[in-house]
């Protein structure tokens, strides 16, 4: 059996559970997985032992204190044995995973969405397509959240590479790695805000919302050009992260193209918007006609009251 490195996705000082998912996606391709886990502390790799998984190395360095591409890649490198690298298709961890490819002279496959033995299907065309290639030996490949099951937890078998003398540390006034709310990237549920909020202020509603259903909040590219408070980190779309959670709340969206590139996939969409002529009911399996100043208290007090 080959071998494959996770590269486990982190942030808020713990690994993220979408690191269990790709789990099962080496376990799809008939490898046998080892559990890369970048840390400043090594307990942080306690909680990622999966069933299926026979190592996990916890790489600790001060670069890991903030994210720096270069610092990371090569800390991972250095300590990773030899393998098919696979990583979560987060804006980090692609990056990473680009520059690992490129240092082990390994084919690079993004966004994978599904595994057919050593067969590898990702969109391309911003979705309107799909390829699918076959690799046979070592590569590094992506993979988007909320496509495999997540991984059984089990005890954690960890070792520590410490990598702080070898690796430079990052500079420390850079953004720090982890954001105050789950990023869209990953999230099962995502509640997103168009131009049509009227004011960045108003996205504190659409914060309450994902407060009572767990939810990430995104906007779209028009909001984000719009508003310097709506930050790029929070764009779903074709220039911004392409996401593929369960449940997508468009509020005050049009459906742009560049939008929905960026989300058509989602597993069920819905819709408001006071514009019943908007091109994203098209593409939503339920539209609500209305401001969100009418709809979102509804749906906020409906749903906190199933949730309670």
């Amino acid at each position: 059996m080959s071998e494959s490195i996770i590269i486990a996705e982190t942030g808020k000082g713990s690994v993220s559970a979408v690191t269990a998912e790709l789990v099962s996606a080496a376990i799809a391709l008939g490898t046998s997985p080892t559990v890369v886990v970048p840390c400043t502390d090594a307990s942080m790799a306690d909680n990622a032992g999966y069933d299926g998984v026979s190592r996990t190395i916890a790489v600790k360095g001060a670069c890991f204190e903030n994210y720096d591409a270069a610092s990371w890649a090569s800390a991972i490198d250095a300590a990773a044995p030899s393998g098919i690298i696979i990583a979560a298709a987060t804006p980090q961890s692609k990056d990473i995973a680009a520059r690992i490819a490129a240092k082990r002279n390994l084919s690079v496959v993004q966004d994978v969405v599904s595994i057919d033995g050593m067969n590898l299907t990702s969109p391309i065309y911003s979705g309107k397509a799909m390829q699918t290639v076959a690799i046979s030996g070592d590569s590094v490949i992506s993979v988007r959240a909320n496509v495999f099951p997540a991984a059984s937890s089990a005890a954690a078998n960890v070792s520590v590479v410490d990598q702080s003398g070898d690796v430079s540390t990052a500079v420390q006034e850079i953004m720090a790695r982890a954001s105050a709310r789950l990023d869209v990237s990953e999230a099962n549920i995502i509640v997103s805000g168009g131009r049509g909020m009227g004011s960045p202020e108003n996205f504190s509603h659409l914060e309450k919302l994902a407060d009572v259903i767990g939810a990430a909040v995104g906007a779209s590219r028009a909001a984000v050009d719009t508003w310097d408070d709506i930050p790029h980190s929070m764009q779903v779309g074709q220039t911004g992260k392409t996401v593929n959670p369960n449940l997508y709340i468009a509020v005050g969206i049009s459906g742009a193209i560049q939008h929905l590139a960026g989300m058509r996939s989602s597993k069920y969409i819905v819709a408001i918007n006071k514009d019943a002529d908007a091109p994203i009911f098209a593409h939503a399996d339920y539209g609500i006609v209305a401001t969100w100043e009418e709809a979102l208290p509804v749906l906020e007090s409906e749903l906190s009251s199933m949730m309670s």
